[in-house]
């Protein structure tokens, strides 16, 4: 009896041991795929992207660098459309890619151009002040790096939606600045919600904010050719903007695509950023593995919805004369030429939500000159697919472990026996 009581001791020993042991391996492999998916993939992807290089003449080499980066249309969901799941999976992901990319990239400073909320043109006071919080948590910076936002439709409305107390709203969250200046580069920040061209009191009040610092940048343009007196004390940098807007708007496209997930750009006049993008007819020009689908790049724009008017547009590049458009609003990617010589590059969203494919730009910046490269995220069908073959091999695991599969191992040395007696 006591040999019996010890057989089966042992064989209850062996199977806990067994089992145990399966335990081990499957939590093994969880913890390593889930490391890798929410954590590994993200430094792996964005180590790969690097600055692109300035080639600065020899008179200017003395000019500073300046490293921006520039992503758009984050749409944090808010309480009304914002599934828990969608929200977590969706903002982990942009908060795992933005943190990565400070991290590795170190940018001087980050500018979001629209659309940071989904909800913000609708949202109560608590509503909002909530999704601001996930926001700043999301993309929380160091001190030494600058973060910039520009207004979209979805943060404050669109023409007839947006009224005062949102701007405020937005406006003492992320600061009214329309005109940034740093290392002798011009920024402008355009709410081009607000360029209806209506006569409305928040669209006067803006043209006429534009108009002030359009004063200023010919101001600072004389004074650098001395070709007339400035009176303003406070000149800024004789370089030409870089203009930066939220709302929808293209024009026509360049004759060929300059730029790629590594290619890089060169041009000597100013920069704008904004949240749409100036005027033009559709994305039928536009290319590349971020840009709009085949079967949605032929649909006319419309204008003041999707991009700017044709007024409006001309109206920035007479009264700015930019050297580079920067702009969100589409999701997708596309880079148009306006006129000869001002390039416009429409930034991809920066979120799964959106896209499969997420990016977001670098720029290397002197006052003369500037060269942009793409970096991408990773994608998130190889996330999913990761998980699905991760979930698979557990179950192979469980299946062999209980005697309902035979070992992969020992199949296979069976077959190989059973070649060589043959």
């Amino acid at each position: 009896m006591a040999l019996i009581r010890l057989g089966f001791g042992r064989q209850h020993f062996c199977l806990l041991k067994r089992r145990s042991f399966l335990m081990l391996k499957l939590a093994a492999l969880v913890f390593a795929v889930v490391l890798f998916c929410e954590f590994l993939i993200y430094y792996l992807v964005i180590f790969r992207c690097d600055w692109p290089e300035v080639k600065t003449p020899a008179s200017d080499s003395g000019q500073k660098t300046l490293k921006a980066m520039f992503l758009a249309d984050t749409h944090l969901l808010g309480e009304v459309r914002g599934h828990w799941l969608d929200k977590l999976r969706r903002e982990w992901q942009m908060e795992r890619a933005f943190q990565t990319a400070l991290r590795l990239l170190q940018p001087e400073v980050v500018f979001i151009l629209g659309d940071i909320f989904d909800e913000g043109k609708w949202s109560s006071s608590q509503a909002w002040a909530d999704d601001v919080e996930r926001f700043q948590k999301i993309f929380r910076h160091p001190r030494h790096v600058q973060l910039k936002v520009v207004a979209g439709n979805h943060d404050i409305g669109f023409h007839y939606q947006m009224n005062a107390y949102k701007i405020k709203r937005f406006e003492k969250v992320f600061s009214p600045e329309r005109l940034f200046s740093w290392k002798g580069i011009n920024f402008v920040m355009v709410n081009s919600v607000a360029l209806e061209g209506d006569g409305c009191h928040i669209c006067s009040e803006a043209e006429a904010e534009l108009i002030e610092i359009s004063r200023k940048l010919n101001c600072s343009r004389k004074q650098e050719r001395r070709s007339g007196p400035c009176p303003d004390p406070q000149l800024l940098p004789a370089s030409a903007p870089v203009l930066l807007q939220v709302r929808g708007g293209r024009a026509a496209p360049a004759p060929r695509a300059r730029m790629a997930r590594a290619s890089c750009l060169r041009v000597t006049l100013s920069k704008s950023r904004q949240h749409f993008p100036l005027y033009r007819r559709s994305d039928a020009n536009c290319s590349g593995e971020d840009a709009a689908p085949l079967e949605e790049r032929g649909i006319p724009f419309k204008e003041r919805y999707d991009v700017l008017s044709q007024e409006a547009s001309q109206q920035l590049l007479w009264w700015l004369r930019p050297r580079l458009i920067l702009s969100g609003h589409t999701h997708s990617a596309c880079e148009v030429l306006h006129g000869a010589e001002v390039p416009e590059i429409s930034v991809p969203s920066f979120s799964w939500r959106n896209r499969n494919n997420p990016s977001f730009i670098m720029g290397s910046m002197t006052p003369t000159e500037y060269a942009l490269a793409k970096c991408y995220l990773p994608y998130e069908d190889t996330v999913l697919a990761t998980y699905c073959v991760a979930a698979g091999l557990l179950v192979v695991l469980i299946l062999v472990h209980s005697e309902l599969l035979p070992s992969p191992f020992l199949f296979g040395w069976n077959l190989l026996r059973k070649f060589k007696t043959t």
